[in-house]
């Protein structure tokens, strides 16, 4: 197997030789791992094409808008043939055990886990993100089921009445519930939810603004930027400009297409 790690800034950096190899290395029925934001490496590479990934929470916007023909989840990791992404973090081990797990079994991967003070393993379709429960400290069931609404469309934002309607509330109702449990009015965290995939755009992509103000449920640019000037004390332009430039992650050295040697560990392909 060949695993890919990669650096934060990985959305602007390219090489061919690399990518050639990789398209190599799916070609001689290698398997191929992308860790994190790796999943990026991939999809350049062409590997992910019709295939299902995964990648870092805080990288998915931006990702799902720059490659929208490839099927991305914000699950810990995903196996598609001989394709493996994982979140990064933790699940690279859950990731890692899934393969210990395909090839010795699971008396091996339990001995890992004793040695290691692994509690379980996770299943890859588990979730990334914290729920609602432990992030807020919120158990009532209307109330997830409502942001849950809230986070499903960020492009066209559901009115109040409407999201009222789906959990069979009123609107008074609703304003109260978010009032007891956040502390603020439904209109304010749901417009916090858009700004926040709006400010992972402008970091993550090269995106236009105005387009960027049209996906996270802005009527304009000029009100986008207000909302966000008021919530981040900067401009979307500025936040943007002030982007870290990206570091070479690799030497780009000349390969050979028709001429690649691999390492005898490839054997572990799956």
């Amino acid at each position: 197997m060949v695993v890919i790690c990669a650096d934060q800034d990985v959305e602007s950096y390219s090489s061919k030789s690399l990518e050639a190899w990789l398209r190599e290395c799916r070609h001689c029925g290698v398997a191929v791992s992308g860790v994190g934001t790796a999943t990026y490496i991939l999809a350049k590479a062409g590997l992910l094409n019709d295939k299902y990934c995964t990648i870092h929470w805080e990288k998915l916007p931006g990702f799902s808008e720059r490659y929208m023909e490839v099927p991305v989840a914000a699950v810990i990791y995903q196996v598609d043939g001989n394709i493996w992404t994982c979140a990064g973090g933790s699940a690279s081990l859950d990731m890692m055990l899934h393969l210990v797990q395909r090839h010795f079994g699971d008396e091996t991967v339990a001995g890992i886990c004793e040695q290691a003070i692994v509690e379980r393993v996770r299943a890859p379709n588990e979730r990334q993100r914290l729920p609602l429960l432990q992030k807020h400290g919120i158990s009532n069931q209307i109330m997830i089921k409502l942001i849950e609404q809230m986070e499903h469309h960020l492009a066209e934002p559901l009115s109040i009445e409407k999201l009222a309607k789906s959990v069979k509330r009123s609107r008074r109702q609703v304003e109260r519930l978010f009032r007891r449990e956040l502390g603020r009015s439904p209109l304010s965290y749901y417009r916090e939810l858009r700004l926040e995939r709006a400010r992972m755009l402008l970091t993550q992509s090269a995106i236009p603004i105005v387009d960027i103000a049209i996906a996270c449920g802005f009527i304009s640019a000029s009100h986008f930027s207000k909302s966000f000037r008021e919530t981040y004390g900067m401009a979307p332009h500025e936040v943007r400009k002030g982007r870290v430039t990206s570091k070479q992650l690799f030497l780009d050295i000349p390969v050979n297409e028709s001429t690649v040697n691999y390492p005898q560990a490839i054997d572990l392909a799956c």
